[in-house]
């Protein structure tokens, strides 16, 4: 994951709607599921599967032979599940000088639409367990939870895409090259060296002029007991969205998840995409107040593994996104 900058209930707070503390905002764990709602059922056993397959690859750090496999597999699944898929190739630049081979995975479904709604996540993996011991500084994550959770929600959700027409268009992003910034244990700290794929992707869309009614992103999504507290960036840039997503989270009986208050602002995917293409974006990403940090204590280090995988936690996030793609008319 990429944050360069954790405020937790501080310079940036707000929501547009009343806040309580986290514990307040809690639901029950039951889950009612929305006999009215015409979304599709969301697997939660095919997430997890995703996720593993992910994983089983090795990191996915750029200019890895892991990284090629496992662009060659999203690619392949997208196009399997029926979706026009792009893969968009650049060579980018890392905090270090670095020049990564980064690749963009896109799939479209029913391109014919004009409304469209975006949802992403980032398939790549942290080179750096800089949130670990100083020896394990240099080594890659396995990235579960950190990348191949938000991707394995969305593979799911393209699977359905691709039995279950929606009345919307739907797009599905990975974008690469994400968690490749400026390590915690190098002094000099260069801006905008973070979600290099979503900045390339905002300047080079892979349809010209791309627009969409708004953006889900997902990161960080598949932990057990996780929590998902309003990103101060999401409310402030796209607050009705994010509304409707927490709404659906409370229908379907995901409360003990999605929080109903606010969290810090994380510079993540949604920021650039917003800057760069003008689509409201919101961010649903675990966020921790009791940690030093604000995230999980396996964030950027090496017990980032299908260890803390939930496949509860990754239903409870896919079925929100289906049913809130799905009620749109």
């Amino acid at each position: 994951m990429d944050k360069l900058i954790y405020v937790w209930a501080g310079c940036i707070l707000l929501s547009c709607c009343g806040q309580k503390q986290a514990a307040d905002g809690a639901l029950p764990a039951t889950v009612v599921e929305t006999k009215e709602s015409p979304a599709p059922g969301f697997d939660r056993d095919s997430a997890y599967a995703y996720v593993a397959r992910q994983v089983a690859f090795g990191p996915r750090v750029p200019n890895t032979p892991a990284h090629a496999a496992c662009a060659a597999w999203l690619a392949g699944e997208l196009e399997r599940f029926g979706a026009k898929t792009y893969v968009q190739e650049a060579l980018l630049t890392a905090y270090n000088g670095e020049r990564l081979e980064a690749k963009n995975i896109i799939g479209t479904f029913h391109p014919e639409k004009t409304r469209r709604i975006l949802l992403f996540a980032h398939w790549d993996s942290r080179p750096y367990s800089d949130r670990d011991t100083e020896e394990n500084h240099y080594k890659a994550i396995d990235g579960a939870d950190d990348g191949a959770s938000g991707v394995g929600v969305l593979l799911e959700i393209a699977r359905q895409a691709g039995r279950n027409e929606a009345a919307v268009g739907i797009d599905i992003i990975f974008f690469d090259a994400e968690d490749y910034g400026t390590p915690e244990f190098v002094s000099e700290t260069k801006a905008d060296t973070w979600c290099l794929g979503s900045q390339f992707w905002a300047k080079n869309p892979h349809t010209p002029g791309y627009r969409a009614e708004y953006g889900i992103l997902l990161d960080m999504v598949g932990a057990r007991n996780a929590t998902f507290y309003r990103e101060a960036v999401s409310v402030y840039r796209a607050a009705p969205v994010v509304e409707k997503v927490w709404t659906a989270a409370r229908d379907l009986g995901h409360g003990r998840y999605f929080i109903n208050a606010g969290g810090g602002a994380i510079t993540d995917d949604h920021q650039y995409v917003m800057a760069g293409r003008g689509i409201p974006c919101i961010d649903i990403i675990h966020l921790n107040p009791d940690s030093p940090h604000g995230f999980g204590a396996h964030w950027h280090t090496q017990h980032d593994t299908m260890d803390n995988i939930d496949r509860e936690t990754l239903r409870a996030v896919g079925q929100t996104v289906l049913n809130v793609i799905y009620s749109e008319h």
